[in-house]
């Protein structure tokens, strides 16, 4: 009879506590019972781009004896042609995108940097190269990994580092936590949502998560073994999709975007259509992931906070 009586009251304790799953990171909320977001202009879909700029070490540190001739070249190939081609059609669009930088590439290519700063492009962290994983970072050591790197884009681009995406750059459970205690605002890595979402690091700053994507990805071409038309027809599909539920309630739709495969000669010309097809629409407000953050923080993230906390309760 104890027992039962304890079943039944840890599940109630689950129950109460269901909202805040494991990592205990964001709360659950089903997207339908939401408050309601209205971006700037009254506009359905928050759009960025997010191109990754990004350098693969041809002697990685993890394996140093071991050349890694593909990564590297496709990498490269991105930075010597493909960036170029992607930058022309970026800004045809008028489009200012929020690239997920590989820090040493600001050093390494020094054209390129000059030509992000130009078209004013905002910056967030993608590691210092994508072969140089922090998993095995000590709190001190990341803490001063994100210290240097905010330092140094400030210091080469004039932009304070606002964001980050993971990927190859990989992550400690303290990511977040370290992020928020340098002042930074939002972490896409999650990829949990079509809106925004309030993140929970233990310093009690506010932090979001912004929606990147693993869909609308020019990485699923090579993934999937598919062409560039392919991919066009699935931004036109997602973006369809968000601008209708936008109508109600607020999305975001992130277009992410490598040089080395998008900067192809096959394939750029169906970013210039998914770019003209997109904001063809009226109701698109053309930002970046930072901008998203910080209206997001000013105008929204207390009234879903609030609203949160209450259906905890």
């Amino acid at each position: 009879m104890n027992k039962a009586a304890d079943r039944l009251g840890k599940r109630a304790t689950d129950r109460k506590d269901s909202m805040a799953l494991a990592p205990d990171r964001f709360d659950y909320a089903p997207i339908t019972e939401r408050p309601i977001i209205r971006w700037p202009g009254n506009a359905r879909v928050a759009f960025w781009v997010a191109p990754n700029m990004e350098f693969f070490e041809y002697l990685p540190e993890n394996r140093p004896t071991q050349p890694d001739i593909p990564h590297y070249s496709r990498m490269d190939y991105g930075n010597r042609v493909g960036f170029w081609r992607m930058l022309d059609v970026l800004n045809k669009h008028k489009v200012r995108a929020c690239c997920c930088l590989n820090l040493e590439l600001l050093d390494h290519f020094p054209e390129i940097k000059d030509a992000m700063i130009a078209a004013d492009w905002d910056y967030m962290a993608h590691g210092l190269y994508n072969s140089r994983p922090i998993y095995d970072y000590t709190e001190e050591q990341e803490r001063a990994y994100w210290q240097d790197f905010i330092t140094h884009v400030k210091e080469m681009t004039g932009k304070r580092l606002k964001g980050r995406l993971g990927g190859g750059a990989g992550y400690t459970v303290r990511t977040d936590d370290l992020m928020a205690e340098t002042g930074c605002l939002y972490h896409t890595s999650w990829i949990i949502d079509d809106q925004p979402w309030p993140i929970n690091v233990r310093g009690g700053q506010k932090f979001i998560y912004v929606p990147y994507t693993g869909q609308t990805n020019d990485a699923g071409m090579l993934a999937w073994n598919r062409e560039a038309d392919y991919f066009l027809q699935m931004i036109k599909d997602q973006f369809d999709t968000l601008y209708r539920e936008g109508a109600e309630n607020g999305r975001v739709m992130c277009l992410s975007l490598h040089p080395h495969n998008i900067g192809r000669p096959n394939a750029a010309k169906h970013l210039d259509e998914a770019l003209h097809y997109i904001l063809g629409h009226d109701g698109v407000w053309n930002t970046t992931a930072d901008d998203i953050a910080e209206y997001y923080i000013a105008n929204c993230y207390d009234q879903v906070s609030a609203w949160i906390a209450e259906h905890k309760q």
